[in-house]
């Protein structure tokens, strides 16, 4: 095995850091079209399709992201000890494809959909640590490009996630006007589907750009036993996540249950690392904890937001007068990704500009700009009804919010997996990647229920009843991410020593 890491090494040199990048740049970006495409349309699908209340609709949304970012703890670690970092992104991108072509089926099947999405759980659970883990392989030890390379990593996730949002909720609404029934709603899974068969065409001749990147797995030949174990594993979660998503007591269960165990996981790793790991650790896990509270912010984009968006937004764009283009509600969450875009290469080349002069910030500092800025975000959203017409909002309002609050998770979210590349031991990096995500997972579930709030009871429909109960959430939100601010910046002391402690020992 050391002979082929050697050869994979000589090839490796012969491959630039920005060869291989872009080849898993790409894989990404698809993948997240695949997602995004999905994730624009689902709480609109299980409210208006499958006639789900909101806050059933938001709790079996809230429970199905928690398990999708759950399952990489355990997709990380097939990755680095099973089968391989290389080959888990690939296989993860194949189930991934056929849980979206699942959702494609025309049906109003309860158990298919919530199958469905069981499927798009395992085929994240493999793909998104395991994608993310070759990234850190690449810039391996170089501290200032490993923040800029997640940045432009975090931008290929948005430039992916840019088109679908936008294509599948109009796809979706031409199909459903020009056609009979519903059949609008499954072409628009479908070409999520078709787009992550894009993404694996591409690594496939890109494949040599990271032939000599991966785990210790990844150099030797299939085990075609362990791969079958792997599946039949799949198979079963897939039942398991069905289930879960049916009732809603075992999705509580689930989640808490799985930050318990992860957050006692990462103690014990704390207390028995090498003295010289562990101030590194604590410092990943202070920071993880403030990603929960993130995240909790960030679930609202596909929950409360986009219910506002489809009942107390103006969904057409006009300039002093002039109408320009109407959006469907769906497509307002484009507007996250589009900020993205915009935002990401400035940060990079801020945080390579600034890096070892007074300027550059450590992360926990980005951490606590990051809340401040959600706070102003959804302070605009909050603001906005007093300015409603009819109970309607200016759509200008959602870009201005969107903008605040991309820019908050640039500075959070954006830097969450540089925060484990940083701070965590090379050999622990696939199952730290994965613990990163479980946090990522029950914070979303905590979304969800939090969205519950704003829940409008079915039967309402006039807007100026519906505008406040949005409002009051968005204002109570605003609040919190302020609350969060606090925190932050009170930590900054605790890891400005856990960080020199950290790099004296490097």
């Amino acid at each position: 095995m050391n002979m082929q890491y050697s050869a994979a090494g000589q090839a490796g040199r012969q491959v630039s850091q920005t060869r291989s990048f872009t080849t898993v740049f790409l894989i990404e970006l698809w993948e997240r079209f695949g997602y995004y495409g999905m994730q624009a349309l689902i709480i609109y699908f299980l409210v208006q399709r499958l006639g789900f209340d909101d806050t059933r609709a938001t709790l079996v949304w809230g429970a199905a992201a928690a398990l999708i970012y759950v399952a990489p703890a355990i997709g990380g670690w097939v990755g680095d000890r099973v089968l391989g970092t290389r080959r888990c992104m690939v296989i993860g991108a194949i189930i991934l494809s056929l849980g979206y072509a699942l959702m494609a089926i025309p049906t109003t099947n309860t158990w298919l959909t919530f199958s469905a999405l069981g499927v798009i759980v395992v085929g994240n659970g493999l793909f998104k640590p395991n994608t993310a883990n070759l990234v850190r392989k690449i810039y391996e030890g170089d501290d200032a490009r490993i923040d800029s390379a997640f940045t432009m990593y975090y931008m290929a996730v948005n430039i992916g996630s840019t088109v679908s949002m936008l294509a599948t909720p109009a796809l979706k609404d031409y199909v459903n006007a020009h056609y009979a029934g519903e059949l609008g709603w499954h072409v628009a899974f479908a070409v999520c589907s078709v787009g992550m068969w894009v993404g694996l065409l591409t690594v496939g001749v890109l494949r040599r750009t990271i032939a000599h990147i991966g785990s210790p797995p990844d150099a030797l030949p299939l085990d075609w036993g362990k791969l079958a174990l792997v599946l039949g594993g799949g198979v079963i979660a897939v039942a398991a996540s069905a289930t879960i998503l049916e009732y809603q007591w075992l999705a509580r269960l689930f989640v808490y249950v799985a930050g318990i165990v992860v957050l006692g996981i990462f103690v014990y790793l704390i207390r028995t690392s090498e003295a010289s790991e562990r101030a590194g650790m604590a410092a990943a896990l202070v920071l993880t904890l403030q990603t929960v509270f993130f995240f909790i912010f960030y679930q609202q984009m596909s929950t409360s937001l986009s219910l506002f968006a489809l009942r107390n937004v103006d969904l057409d764009f006009t300039l002093f007068g002039s109408h320009l283009f109407t959006w469907s509600p769906g497509q307002f969450q484009a507007l996250n990704a589009i900020w993205i875009m915009v935002l990401s290469p400035i940060l990079a080349w801020a945080y390579t500009r600034a890096s070892g002069s007074r300027f550059d910030l450590s992360i926990a500092a980005k951490f606590a700009l990051g809340f401040a800025v959600v706070a102003a975000g959804f302070f605009t959203y909050g603001v906005a009804g007093a300015f409603a017409v009819g109970g309607l909002t200016s759509s200008w309002i959602m870009i201005a919010g969107y903008g605040l609050y991309s820019l908050g998770e640039l500075l959070v979210s954006g830097l969450g997996l540089a925060m484990i590349a940083r701070y965590v031991p090379a050999r622990m990096g696939g199952f730290m990647m994965g613990a990163y995500y479980v946090a990522v997972g029950i914070s979303q579930y905590l979304g969800g229920v939090v969205a519950t709030m704003a829940s409008v009871p079915q039967g309402m429909s006039d807007p100026l009843q519906t505008l406040p109960i949005y409002t009051s959430l968005f204002n109570k939100l605003g609040l919190a991410a302020i609350a969060c601010t606090f925190i932050a910046l009170a930590a900054l002391p605790l890891m400005r020593r856990l960080t020199a402690a950290h790099q004296a020992h490097r």
